[in-house]
């Protein structure tokens, strides 16, 4: 897609100055003048009190009121405008206080803009100053770990929005909706990094039922969104519009624009027919946008995380992660990092063929070692159905396992569990030796690294007996320092020899 850059704007208090771009059915309006403020319209002051103060509402939630249309986009020239801040805003944002203060500083931001450029209209009016101060101070902290995390999925998001057809900074929603996190879940019950609500996201088809979320996938999230905008954007017309419907549905957007005569979003800004928290969300993703793409101007030294990358495989049978997990020589932990839509420790039963993403590198080792499970030793797990008067500690102890491990696999915060409902139990073979013997890169010749499955009566003498191994190695494998950290369904990695097993 080929980026233009057009001479940048400036407005001053005297002169209204607009910019108009033509799509395919309406005129997507990029910037428009300051009007006078009438007496109906002081909310904008309200609002940016709020900002100053600190205030902001981060929630998001989306509406399923929409229509599918076959979109039709085109790619805009970024402009960057300076609107000056009503008199009563001057104040409260520390603005320039007369008019020649006030053209050199659109003059100093104009410049510093000058190399950068944007594939949807951008403005620079007191309210996008103002989340830019905000993210500069109060929310600094948090919005430098967002952009952190963001070079984990930015790459892989904007191939799908160039794939759609779509202004590849649209990837930037996900940064003020979720700081690119897949696991990022609302009071609005929104999840995933595009922050889907449930009816939202089954109708873009994401799959949502108690063994996995697909909104927390970011490859088909991203999907989904990116066909969303595209309804949303054909709906409206307008860049602006489509944000504040993604962010406060599309009916209430519609409502307000009728009520109001207007299709100018800064405009239906000043109203009370659009939340505050949509009112905020448009300047909000203006301002992260400006840093996100220029962080060094704003001061950010930013440590990027290196872009995910994975292997797929195809698993045939409900798994247990934790095997998955060994047999590609990995944790479990690394395992659910690359999966997050996975909301239980195994992959679904109700899956055929699920696609299973494994760290790079790992794919071959896996197969390897896969084939060789048996298909009862794939899915060590089993369900309890809580009976009247059990707790979580008595369940525990009866298949023993954690009670940690319990509230881990279970999703329970505090362990509290109610009549009727079913539990997850991590169930752990019999046998002897570890009953998952994998083949791994040999440490020296005739070595290979096996798992443990610790039953209530191990301890490391007799575990390090059967193995032919001493303690002193198998805490340094584990990184033991005492021998009571042994807990019962816990593995120990053992390097034994061939001859041993």
């Amino acid at each position: 897609m080929e980026k233009k850059r057009k001479k940048t704007g400036y407005l001053l208090f005297i002169i209204p100055f607009s910019f108009l771009i033509s799509s395919c059915s309406a005129n997507l309006l990029a910037v428009k003048g300051t009007p006078k403020t009438e007496p109906n319209e002081i909310q904008i002051d309200k609002d940016t009190k709020d900002l100053a103060k600190g205030e902001i509402d981060n929630s998001s939630s989306l509406s399923n009121d929409h229509q599918q249309q076959t979109p039709d986009i085109q790619h805009h020239t970024a402009i960057i405008v300076v609107e000056p801040p009503p008199a009563t805003d001057v104040e409260n944002l520390n603005a320039p206080a007369n008019e020649e203060e006030f053209a050199e500083t659109g003059k100093a931001i104009a410049e510093e803009e000058e190399e950068i450029t944007y594939d949807v209209p951008i403005v620079v009016n007191n309210s996008v100053e103002a989340h830019i101060e905000y993210f500069k101070t109060r929310g600094r902290e948090k919005f430098e770990l967002w952009l952190s995390r963001s070079g984990r999925y930015i790459p892989m998001m904007k191939d799908i929005l160039r794939e759609k057809e779509l202004p590849e900074d649209l990837v930037y929603l996900a940064l003020i909706e979720s700081g690119f996190n897949p696991n990022a879940y609302s009071r609005a019950k929104a999840a995933g990094p595009w922050q889907f609500i449930k009816s939202t996201g089954k109708k873009y088809n994401l799959k949502i039922d108690w063994w996995i979320d697909e909104r927390r996938d970011p490859k088909k999230s991203t999907i989904a969104a990116a066909n969303y905008l595209t309804d949303l954007y054909n709906m409206f017309g307008s860049w602006d519009l489509a944000m504040a419907s993604y962010n406060g549905g599309e009916g209430r957007v519609q409502r307000a624009m009728t009520k109001t005569k207007t299709d100018d979003f800064w405009q239906l800004k000043k109203t009370r027919h659009l939340r505050k928290e949509t009112r905020n969300y448009v300047p909000k993703y203006m301002a992260a946008t400006i840093i996100a793409k220029n962080p060094v101007e704003y001061d950010f030294d930013i440590n990027y995380l290196e872009p995910i990358q994975y292997d797929e495989v195809q698993i045939e049978e409900s798994t247990d992660l934790r095997v998955i997990a060994r047999c590609a020589g990995v944790t479990y932990e690394e395992i659910k990092e690359l999966n997050p839509e996975l909301r239980k420790w195994v992959t679904p039963p109700n899956v055929n063929r699920y696609i299973l993403k494994i760290p790079t590198g790992t794919k071959e080792i896996f197969l390897e070692n896969y084939s060789k499970i048996p298909s009862d030793e794939k899915v060590i797990w089993e369900r309890h159905l809580v009976k009247k008067g059990e707790t979580i500690s008595f369940i525990a102890r009866k298949y023993r396992v954690t009670v940690d491990d319990l509230k881990r696999i279970n999703l329970l915060k505090n362990g509290v569990i109610r009549e009727g409902n079913y539990l997850l139990i991590p169930h752990a073979p019999e046998g002897t030796k570890a009953s998952i013997r994998l083949a791994s890169t040999p440490l020296t010749e005739g070595k290979h690294t096996v798992y443990h499955r610790i039953k209530r009566g191990d301890t490391l003498w007799k575990i390090a007996k059967n193995y032919n191994v001493s303690i002193a190695s198998i805490k340094e494998w584990n990184g033991l320092k005492r021998a009571k950290n042994l807990r019962a369904g816990k593995s120990l990695k053992l390097i034994v020899n061939a001859d041993d097993l």
